[in-house]
């Protein structure tokens, strides 16, 4: 999700397994190697900083001896949040937030600790909750094939990005992103041609 404009880049469904989460991280790559400024902030999970570093990488040759180092591309910042109490443990304790990995020298560091939530990336998820009963915790009505859930996911994005006006921003998604000059209705949707 972007965070300015909210909106809403791709929802994937599928078996929760390693295929899936290298699928998704391909599709975040995809967006660091368009954008010259991208920053990634993850909930705690650290293989998503890891495997999006293996996938982006790029050596750092500075004409020095030895082995370049590897590093993020520049412009792209990852930050993960360190949850859990570390009393229990010894040594030197890890921030709240940190790099998983190094990232490249020239890359801004403007990301201040108060900008470092996922609030409305948890009130996107509860919206999909409350609004497919698929993903619904409670409940046993869960779709019977991905591509069913797939699609479900797919109406709640096009209604997310293009129809509705998000309740923080006060506008619709494509529109505060510049996509589109108006929003959509859901009749303009249902009257479009399929392209050839």
């Amino acid at each position: 999700m972007e965070r300015g404009s909210r909106f809403l880049v791709d929802q994937r469904c599928g078996k929760k397994d390693g295929k899936l989460f290298k699928e998704v991280m391909r599709g975040v790559c995809r967006f660091v190697r368009q954008t010259d400024d991208f920053s990634f902030f993850s909930d705690g999970e650290r293989r998503y900083g890891q495997t999006l570093f293996e996938l982006c990488s790029e050596v750092l040759r500075t004409g020095q001896r030895g082995r370049p180092r590897h590093v993020l591309p520049k412009g792209v910042k990852i930050r993960i949040k360190n949850k859990g109490s570390q009393k229990h443990k010894r040594g030197p304790k890890r921030p709240m937030y940190q790099a998983p990995q190094p990232e490249h020298p020239e890359t801004m560091q403007d990301i201040r600790d108060q900008d470092l939530h996922a609030n409305h990336l948890e009130g996107q998820n509860a919206a999909t909750r409350r609004r497919s009963s698929a993903f619904r915790r409670r409940t046993n009505t869960y779709s019977k094939t991905t591509e069913g859930l797939q699609r479900t996911l797919d109406v709640h994005l096009i209604n997310h990005n293009f129809v509705r006006r998000h309740w923080t921003t006060g506008e619709v998604p494509a529109v505060k992103s510049g996509l589109q000059k108006a929003p959509l209705t859901v009749e303009a949707i249902l009257r479009m041609r399929k392209a050839a």
